[in-house]
């Protein structure tokens, strides 16, 4: 197995530029005594492409969220996103913080009485204020408007833009999602189950957009998956959780379709 995960934190003196994202001994144990995590540590460098594997309730959705100091239960010896300590800060200046990051939740989380247009303004006003209301995109300046109307080319819908995004279909809302994350012109990109929700086809067509987009914006990609195969074919290298640790992190060409299946697929899993 190549080993990754146990690199020395980067000191600044050295002029050397620091991880994207470092976890340090990060643990979390629920109220009923039940170890999800157990000592994890993982680094991402600026540029990577990352994915997280896992058999269901690995908890791999939950590590994306306790990395980012998201949850105040888990305890660590530090998580820092770009070199800024995220562990035992304020919320607010987390929020802060945390601007530098685009988020694709798998359930899209767009507001449904909003049109598109909106959808994806509300990722250029993260740049500006973490704490932003409900904002309608006919009190957006032009100049941003107008780059929230590119985005949405882009993604493909450009004639869906002033559609209700409840009125939008799935493959629809999620490259909405999308160009909403990449609005905010992040520096790493979160992407949780970015396309569970979807056909296989759509699917594919969604990841091979998304990652494209990601790495014409220059931005470090770290998504959770369970399509084994999405894993190995957009990532650069990738991380397996079991038992509550980092089991696997490696290449992503240093791994078969079959030996990923054996320890992280689950019996439901199309992987093919």
């Amino acid at each position: 197995m190549t080993n990754l995960i146990e690199e020395a934190p980067v000191d600044s003196s050295t002029g050397d530029p620091p991880f994207a994202l470092e976890v340090k001994n990060l643990s979390l144990t629920f109220l009923n005594g039940f170890n999800i995590f157990n000592g994890i540590n993982f680094s991402v460098k600026d540029g990577d492409r990352v994915a997280i594997i896992g058999r269901n309730g690995a908890g791999k959705s939950t590590l994306l969220r306790a990395s980012l100091g998201m949850i105040p239960q888990s305890k660590s010896d530090g998580e820092w996103l770009y070199g800024d300590q995220l562990h035992g800060i304020s919320r607010r200046k987390r929020r802060k913080l945390l601007c530098q990051v685009g988020f694709v939740h798998q359930k899209h989380n767009l507001v449904p009485r909003a049109t598109a247009l909106t959808n994806v303004l509300h990722g250029a006003m993260v740049r500006y204020s973490p704490s932003f209301r409900i904002w309608s995109h006919s009190f957006a300046p032009s100049h941003l408007r107008d780059e929230a109307m590119a985005w949405l080319e882009r993604v493909g819908l450009g004639d869906r833009a002033l559609n209700s995004a409840s009125a939008l279909s799935g493959g629809q809302s999620q490259r909405c999602a999308i160009a909403r994350a990449l609005m905010q012109n992040p520096k790493l990109v979160i992407a949780d189950e970015p396309v569970a929700s979807l056909d296989p086809v759509a699917g594919e067509e969604i990841m091979s957009l998304f990652t494209d987009l990601v790495t014409e914006q220059n931005a470090t990609l770290i998504f959770v998956s369970h399509h084994l195969s999405h894993a190995m074919k957009y990532s650069d290298r990738i991380i397996g959780i079991r038992d509550g640790r980092v089991d696997l992190d490696c290449r992503s060409n240093e791994k078969s379709l079959e030996e990923l299946g054996e320890i992280y697929g689950d019996e439901d899993d199309d992987n093919e």
